[in-house]
């Protein structure tokens, strides 16, 4: 259950990690404002800001479940539990709160949210 958790968090990580360059790196593409439902180059440019900043806690957060993996499958398995524990339920709160927007939203939500429900949820039973 461990190996599974740990890969299903490994693949959170993958996600917001695209997440970040998206919405840090590559944000000026049209095609990528637009998933995010920004309609116009207007709009995209008022809000790139603030994008950039959001992509940053997704790097954050995914830099966060690494290093937690890492520790997790060391000797230091408690404190990588630890870490991987709050980085996993942060995301997974932000997934609801992505809910809370709109119906809109549900569908990323479930992107941003299932992978590190289900890893932390076999992490624990491990």
């Amino acid at each position: 259950m461990a190996i599974i958790g740990s890969i299903l968090i490994a693949a959170a990580a993958i996600v917001h990690l695209v997440f970040f360059a998206m919405e840090s790196v590559l944000w000026s593409s049209p095609g990528v404002w637009r998933r995010f439902g920004v309609a116009n180059q207007r709009d995209a440019d008022t809000v790139r800001a603030m994008a950039y900043n959001q992509g940053f806690y997704n790097l954050f957060l995914a830099g966060g479940a690494a290093v937690g993996l890492v520790l997790y499958w060391t000797t230091l398995r408690e404190v990588g539990f630890g870490i991987v524990f709050f980085c996993a339920v942060c995301m997974v709160l932000a997934a609801v709160v992505l809910v809370t927007t709109g119906r809109a939203y549900v569908r990323a939500a479930l992107v941003q949210g299932v992978l590190p429900l289900a890893g932390l949820i076999l992490l624990v039973i491990a």
